[in-house]
């Protein structure tokens, strides 16, 4: 188990969830779809995975006649983040039952098992996860504000010392908090 799934996944908790299978009705990605057919032709296994659960509506309209509310609740969220609506597309599960169960449950891939798979993504609304993954996005920003508080501190500390051996931890301290910060940016860091 990588630090991620220690860090997020195990902590996630788990029976928070409905199981109404709103977040198989509705999908998107940020990936395109032919994108996504590209990288699966090259051997990507998430497009793979993606392509073999989802199969994409025809349209924007098809999606909203099924749930309306789950699509206006992923546009919204993607122009609440600055992100571009005018290319969405979104998908459908191949798996839900008209009970809106997965009938491959005991079989899902990884992907469906580890959903939601960021604290950032974009569930329905009255989703049982809202809640914690608000709270949990919340930390994240408190851990960015926190390390800019730091580089702060370390370039204040940078104008008070000449030992260049001093100055060259410093770089390496900045550098390590920066790359940290940097993953972060796809979400918003720079306005935390």
């Amino acid at each position: 188990m990588d630090d991620y799934e220690k860090n997020y996944l195990s902590q996630r908790p788990q029976e928070l969830c409905h199981m109404c299978g709103k977040c198989c009705k509705v999908v998107t990605t940020s990936i395109p779809y032919k994108q996504l057919l590209k990288m699966k032709e090259n051997g990507d296994s998430g497009a793979t995975d993606f392509l073999e659960i989802f199969e994409p509506f025809d349209s924007v309209e098809d999606a909203r006649n099924l749930c309306p509310d789950i699509v206006e609740n992923i546009i919204e969220r993607f122009k609440k983040n600055s992100k571009p609506t005018d290319n969405l597309e979104f998908y459908t599960c191949r798996f839900l039952g008209e009970d809106n169960l997965c009938r491959i449950y005991k079989n899902r891939k990884t992907l469906c098992k580890h959903f939601p798979s960021t604290p950032w993504a974009i569930v329905p609304p009255g989703c049982g996860f809202e809640a914690w993954l608000f709270l949990k996005r919340e930390e994240a920003k408190q851990k960015v504000r926190k390390l800019k508080e730091e580089l702060i501190e370390l370039a204040l500390l940078r104008t008070k010392v000449t030992d260049e051996q001093v100055l060259s931890k410093i770089s390496s301290v900045e550098e390590k908090i920066n790359d940290i910060i940097n993953k972060y940016k796809k979400y918003g860091s720079e306005d935390w």
